[in-house]
């Protein structure tokens, strides 16, 4: 397996590829990519060049540069010899993605990782047509990529432990806070938690409870600057008192009262039907009349820059 990685092979250029791209140069290492759609080189470096600054405020390597990114043209199959990993960005299409493994598998030499950025797709789903399944996993981001510190690791069963080390070790050296997750299942972990606090979000403003602006302000000005510094298990053991005990103690204490929450919400569960997703945009266009889009973009990716390094300076990033 690939001791030293110096060059990284990026397929797809989409939100999640281009993110990724920009993170791979600002860490200083040549980026070879490559997209058959049309136009796609052009919105690759408009989006390193808009990007650029915000990579500026969480510190560049010193070999960071733009122009060590090529754009390969529709496909990375001539250059795979020429990488030391691969991160691929495909859609999230099991089909497209086991033959796009497959070519990849077969091009590239055996001792590189081939991790996907599959969102909720275990890649146990798409290796069938590759010769050495065992260099493949998941390394799902969070986004965008160039920003969010987050990365999930997913074996699937044939993955081999050096494989997983490899992923994990890179991942770390590109200032990411890879998690291992143990065993595949759909959607993988972090997902399934937004999934879950979104669809009861959905929920309440579907049944009239809250409008979709309160909703977000509660997440937003709750629930959300908490779990920055300490996650649903750490927030537990606070509210219960601290302590090896406050864990226990708050879930005794308070876990059959919120039964009859989880029992609510159950209940009202939220449905995908047009009429719901409607009635919920409906609140969300509400919400959007006197809002800049790109402002709120600039700005979350401003205050992600100035937490992420608040939680560095105060050793709270993992």
């Amino acid at each position: 397996m690939q001791p030293s990685i110096r060059t990284v092979g990026v397929v797809g250029t989409g939100v999640i590829g281009a993110s990724w791209t920009a993170l791979f140069l600002a860490r200083g290492l040549k980026v070879l990519v490559s997209d058959p759609a049309p136009g796609a080189k052009e919105r690759l470096f408009e989006y390193l060049q808009e990007s650029w600054p915000m990579l500026e405020g969480l510190g560049l390597h010193r070999d960071a540069s733009i122009s060590n990114c090529t754009f390969v043209g529709e496909s990375l199959e001539d250059h795979c010899s020429e990488v030391d990993f691969i991160q691929e960005n495909a859609p999230e299409r099991p089909d497209l993605k086991k033959k796009l493994l497959g070519l990849l598998d077969s091009k590239t030499k055996k001792d590189v990782v081939i991790a996907s950025s599959s969102s909720g797709i275990p890649s146990s789903q798409f290796i069938s047509e590759c010769k050495y399944p065992e260099r493949v996993l998941i390394g799902h981001p969070f986004n965008p990529p160039h920003l969010m510190p987050l990365v999930e690791v997913v074996p699937h069963d044939g993955t081999n432990a050096l494989t997983v080390d490899v992923a994990m070790s890179f991942y770390k050296a590109m200032g990411k806070s890879p998690v291992l997750v143990n065993q595949e299942c759909p959607g993988f972990v972090a997902n399934r938690l937004q999934a879950a606090l979104a669809t009861e979000a959905y929920s309440l403003v579907k049944r009239g409870i809250v409008s979709a602006e309160a909703c977000d302000i509660c997440v937003t000005t709750g629930v959300g600057l908490r779990w920055a510094f300490t996650g649903p298990f750490m927030t537990n053991v606070l509210g219960g008192g601290g302590g090896k005990d406050g864990f226990h103690h708050l879930l005794s204490h308070l876990g059959p009262a919120a039964e009859g929450w989880v029992k609510d919400m159950n209940d009202h569960a939220f449905k995908f039907s047009e009429e719901n997703i409607q009635k919920l945009d409906n609140s969300v266009q509400n919400m959007l009349e006197s809002t800049d889009i790109k402002e709120v973009e600039h700005q979350r990716d401003k205050a992600l820059i100035d937490l992420i390094n608040r939680k560095k300076d105060l050793g709270a990033l993992k």
